[in-house]
Formats: C-alpha cells, sequence, structure tokens
C-alpha cells in the first residue's frame, strides 16, 4: 500500500527533476508559484503518474489548488 508520504516524496523528486531551482515545495502553493509554465505542469503530473503507476485523465488535475491537494488526489488513487 502506497503511503501519503510516498506519494509526496515522488511528487516532490518529480518537481525537483522538472524545475530545478526550486528548493523548497510548501504544500500550498500552486505549480505555478513554483515558476512552472502549462508545459512543466504537464510533465510533472505525467512523471508523477508514471512513477506512481497510476493511470489519470490529465483533465482530473484542474481544479486542484495547490501541491497538497496534488499529493492528496494522487494518493487516494495509488490506494
Amino acid at each position: 500500500m502506497m503511503t501519503r508520504d510516498k506519494v509526496e516524496q515522488a511528487v516532490h523528486e518529480v518537481i525537483g527533476q522538472i524545475l530545478p531551482g526550486v528548493t523548497e515545495i510548501p504544500g500550498d502553493k500552486h505549480l505555478r508559484e513554483l515558476g512552472a509554465d502549462s508545459v512543466d505542469r504537464v510533465e510533472i503530473i505525467l512523471g508523477v503518474l508514471d512513477r506512481l503507476g497510476v493511470d489519470e485523465p490529465m483533465s482530473s488535475f484542474s481544479d486542484l489548488p495547490n501541491v497538497g491537494a496534488l499529493v492528496d488526489f494522487l494518493w487516494e488513487r495509488a490506494a
């Protein structure tokens, strides 16, 4: 079973790969606020989905307000 910490770690690792200048990833920030443009955001989501082995349409992620919500959403899907 996937823990929330593992999901959060995967999200942080992928964000760090796509946005190498980002050292802090607060849960209350949107990916845009971390400097991710629309292509970066797609790459981050696809990277995390691949890493977690989760199959979810991209449209599911459009209303997530911040990184914490992204982690929670993915954790629900990975469980």
